[in-house]
């Protein structure tokens, strides 16, 4: 007996029944079962090959990674008929489940009830004897996450989807190959998922960069901080230094310039820096933390403020005492140190993303990748779509499929929080001209505050382009804004102009009728 037909073994009861049930539908001839039993075992993922060194267990799909984009992608080709597999060394779910958008939003919902127990007095509650308990709600989160982690792993099982635990490296095998663990796998179609990590300095950047954690850490702190610093000017600073100070930690935020989110519009960037300030952060403009050191009080940031509007005068040296955390929030890298890329010929730019084409095809063929570790739209529901759009291309025949990322709609969970899809104003003007650019913006105090102590401010802007007024940006800030941008990005995907906000009938008392009310 070869070792072939000693691996379709254990699958002989499944195909008597399909042989004997064939003929009721058609009449194959007996001398296809074996051609049979091989196409069942293929899709089972249980056919291998041996060499001289180890044995190649063969799928229709591998996919390295079980984040969402690749999770996706694998339990999408999984409902096509493609055997297939996935590949993880952590917990399933990725960043975004385990130490990203699921427990980040835990924490910001706790914030929010933090800020609206400031404002039940004005709405005539007493709330005097409230107390929080970031040991209590640290619990409670941890344990949800654990459960999408079961459930994950229970669709995969579910879809007949193998898991295969630790870390895949790239062979020098003649067709593209993993090994992990000391085992081979192989597909004609291997998905790199593998995200990516916050990035990190180390202590000859700068002394006792080391002392700081990342937003993965922000995770692990057992009590809340009674004083941090924030280092970082994105969404990610910006949302944990308003979850820390929301909470009760007294809080700084450090910036290398004056304002936080550059890259998003300028309206949106000056208005969360106010916002910021406004909430009782501590905002180092112009600043960069320069050293940390511990002391028995905890620990003492260095930090390091030169203005480059005033060039004569010298920097200022200051140091913040006594932190207990300090957060280091300055970008993520993609995960592809250890996968031998540049041994398979994959393209990586200078940071080390993978390079890919609009239907996420590598420089190597058969080799694709998708989400944070093609460095594009570093967003969960990107990666998800992405994921899906290609298994539908390689295991449906939909050769066109492939997602389009423009208008891309985006929320920042700052307080208040932040929506925004399409173009910013700056790059309307860029790539259109000023001359075809027409802006409609309004500011206002939301109704929610009308009886309250505390104030945010909601702001809000349409970009509009071309004598028809096309809605190609729009752009808020304040109460409710996460749950508005979704309905509103439809319109704006569909080719909505302003003519078409206007003839749509406002919403009565709601902060969102102001889209469809603007002159």
């Amino acid at each position: 007996m070869t070792q072939q037909s000693m691996e379709i073994l254990p699958l002989r009861r499944s195909f008597l029944v399909m042989a004997v049930l064939a003929p009721l539908s058609r009449s194959p001839s007996w001398l296809a079962l074996p051609r049979l039993l091989l196409s069942s075992a293929r899709r089972h993922g249980l056919l291998s090959s041996r060499g001289m060194a180890s044995e190649t267990t063969r799928f229709d799909f591998l996919v390295v990674g079980g984040g969402s984009g690749g999770l996706a992608g694998a339990r999408r080709a999984a409902e096509l008929g493609a055997a297939t597999a996935v590949i993880e060394s952590h917990r399933l779910g990725g960043t975004c489940v385990n130490v990203g958008c699921v427990p980040k939003k835990v924490m910001y919902n706790a914030a929010v009830h933090a800020e609206y127990l400031h404002d039940h007095s004005d709405y005539g509650f007493d709330t005097e004897n409230v107390r929080f308990s970031w040991e209590t709600l640290k619990a409670k989160r941890d344990a949800y996450v654990s459960h999408l982690n079961r459930i994950y792993r229970n669709n995969l099982d579910k879809a007949k989807i193998q898991t295969i635990t630790g870390y895949a490296r790239f062979t020098n095998d003649p067709e593209p190959t993993v090994e992990v663990s000391g085992r081979k796998y192989t597909a004609p179609h291997i998905l790199i998922a593998t995200g990516g990590q916050p990035s990190v300095l180390i202590d000859d950047e700068v002394p006792g960069a080391s002392l700081g954690i990342t937003s993965d850490g922000f995770f692990e702190l057992e009590t809340l901080p009674k004083r941090a610093v924030v280092v970082g000017a994105g969404y990610i600073a910006v949302e944990m230094a308003g979850i820390l100070s929301t909470l009760g930690s007294k809080t700084s935020l450090v910036i290398r310039q004056t304002t936080v989110l550059r890259n998003f519009d300028s309206f949106i960037s000056t208005n969360c820096t106010k916002e910021l300030q406004n909430s009782g952060i501590d905002l180092w403009r112009n600043s960069q933390v320069k050293a940390i050191s511990k002391t028995e009080k905890g620990l003492e940031v260095t930090v390091v403020t030169k203005d480059p509007e005033k060039k004569n005068e010298p920097e200022k040296i200051s140091t913040i005492q006594e932190v207990d955390c300090l957060l280091w929030a300055i970008g993520r890298q993609p995960n592809t140190a250890g996968l031998n890329l540049s041994g398979m010929g994959v393209d990586m730019d200078e940071r080390g993303h993978i390079i890919v084409d609009e239907f996420q095809n590598t420089s190597q063929q058969g080799i694709y990748a998708v989400g944070d570790v093609c460095g594009k739209a570093l967003l969960t529901p990107v990666a998800i779509a992405a994921g899906r759009k290609l298994a539908h291309r390689l295991f449906e025949g939909k050769k066109d499929s492939k997602l389009d990322y423009s208008c891309i709609p985006t929320v920042v969970f700052s307080h208040p929080p932040i929506g925004t899809v399409g173009l910013t104003e700056e790059e309307a003007i860029k790539t259109k001209g000023k001359e075809n650019v027409k802006i409609y913006k309004t500011s206002f105090t939301p109704m929610y505050h009308a009886i309250t102590s505390r104030k945010t401010q909601c702001i809000m802007k349409l970009v509009c382009v071309g004598v028809e007024e096309k809605v190609v940006g729009l752009h808020m800030q304040g109460l409710g804004c996460d749950e508005m941008l979704q309905g509103f990005a439809v319109a704006i995907k569909m080719g909505a102009t302003k003519a078409d906000f206007d003839k749509t009938v406002a919403i009565h008392p709601t902060s969102s009728e102001e889209f469809v009310t603007m002159r």
